[in-house]
């Protein structure tokens, strides 16, 4: 069991409201159950409160992180080493090489309230052989701090996620008007063919090319457009006096 005495401040668990998203709910927080058991229960309980009070879902799973957090769409791994001891500490490392390869997006937090197991963590780090940032790997000076910088944490990468799928969906909006755009410049430049018409073919129809194959009875069946105009169209991508000198405003 860690040493829960040293390290854990009995305080009640902050809330903000930054980490709830629209649906009300900030994410999911899975903990590992061997993790758990390893835990004083006062600490279990200081958890389970905070996750609470800023909405998240929490499950206790037998998972090989000590934590996963799903939020906005991402996962985000987390080893959490509550009670530093430089001896098992080729132990940790050899789990955290294994985890990286598991998980895109690991952290490991440490726990180290004194200058002496700081030093000694440092030493260690470099021993490893781990990549530096791969994964990070975050000190902190208490259990309570550790916690919610793992909360953090999680909830900025899904923060991050969500802003990259809303650019991605703006761009591709973006990218769909110009091309309905560029769409009704050509069709429009048929003689006749007014904004309305190539909204119908658009809707009916689909691309330029396919309404360059259509025939003019499938344009009359699937389009309000009168005979004369499915003529004109037909005649447009077939007839050269129409489509070589298109009139395209």
């Amino acid at each position: 069991m860690a040493d829960f005495g040293r390290n854990y401040r009995a305080q009640p668990p902050r809330t903000s409201s930054d980490y709830s998203n629209q649906t009300g709910s900030s994410g999911v927080c899975m903990m590992s159950n061997k993790w758990k058991e390893e835990q004083h229960p006062s600490f279990i309980n200081f958890i389970s409160t905070f996750l609470s009070a800023n909405s998240f879902r929490f499950n206790i799973v037998p998972i090989a992180p000590d934590f996963i957090f799903n939020c906005g769409g991402v996962s985000v791994a987390f080893v959490f080493v509550t009670s530093w001891d430089c001896k098992s500490s080729t132990q940790m490392y050899s789990r955290v090489h294994k985890l990286k390869e598991q998980f895109a997006n690991l952290y490991v937090v440490v726990t180290l309230p004194t200058k002496e197991q700081n030093d000694s963590f440092v030493c260690s780090y470099f021993k490893s052989g781990i990549d530096i940032g791969r994964p990070t790997f975050l000190p902190v000076l208490d259990l309570e701090m550790g916690f919610e910088k793992i909360v953090k944490i999680a909830h900025a990468r899904g923060v991050c996620k969500q802003q990259d799928i809303i650019a991605r969906m703006k761009a591709e909006r973006k990218q769909a008007v110009e091309g309905m755009d560029a769409f009704l410049r050509v069709v429009t430049s048929i003689p006749g063919i007014d904004n309305h018409d190539a909204n119908s073919l658009n809707q009916a129809i689909g691309s330029i090319e396919a309404i360059a194959k259509a025939s003019k009875e499938y344009i009359l069946e699937n389009t309000d457009l009168s005979a004369e105009k499915a003529e004109t169209i037909w005649r447009f991508f077939r007839d050269p006096k129409y489509y070589l000198s298109p009139k395209i405003n």
